[in-house]
């Protein structure tokens, strides 16, 4: 087979007829249907800490606005993303890596949660309805410096449904809520 014959051939479609591609596309829809999901991932791993209508306990305070003097004075040209406003959330606080990457949340997820906050995975908090967000220190110098503690309160509650107050901020698909009142004394 001549190369211009080869190009011909695989871009006219003559593979199809010869066998190619229509077997591989019959198989394909031969299989099974993917399971209909629900909105959180691996709904069998449950929580045994709190409820979604009955959180174990709050985390953040509810600020005066939305965004610190830290993060105005760090933003670019002193002014923080717009847009972002203060809102309470229940959710399950999850290891934001495992949960997105193979669904594990819940009581038996705990242990492993707790080590990758310790060793600086990122945190979520996971919804009712599926939503998943990134949970930080709001306080953007702090947070930089090592001078807020809300790691450690994430550790303390990993795997435990949480009512969590913060700034929310959301860019492109990415979900955002930023955790004040963790700064150390």
């Amino acid at each position: 087979m001549t190369n211009r014959f080869a190009i011909a051939v695989l871009t006219s479609g003559l593979l199809l007829p010869l066998g190619f591609g229509q077997e591989a596309q019959k198989k394909e829809t031969k299989a099974a249907p993917a399971a209909k999901q629900g909105p959180i991932l691996q709904p069998q791993m449950t929580v045994e800490t709190g409820s979604y209508k009955a959180p174990h306990g709050k985390m953040g305070e509810k600020p005066p606005q939305p965004w610190t003097a830290t993060t105005f004075g760090a933003a670019v040209d002193g002014k923080p993303n717009p847009g972002a406003k203060i809102v309470t959330h229940v959710g399950e606080i999850v290891d934001f890596s495992c949960y997105l990457q193979i669904g594990k949340h819940g009581e038996k997820h705990r242990s492993c949660a707790q080590k990758c906050f310790q060793n600086g995975q990122p945190i979520g908090l996971l919804t009712a309805n599926g939503d998943l967000y990134m949970l930080m220190e709001e306080e953007h110098d702090p947070r930089r410096d090592g001078q807020t503690n809300f790691r450690q309160a994430a550790v303390d509650h990993a795997g435990h449904i949480m009512e969590v107050t913060g700034t929310e901020w959301s860019w492109r698909g990415y979900k955002a809520l930023y955790v004040h009142g963790y700064l150390k004394k």
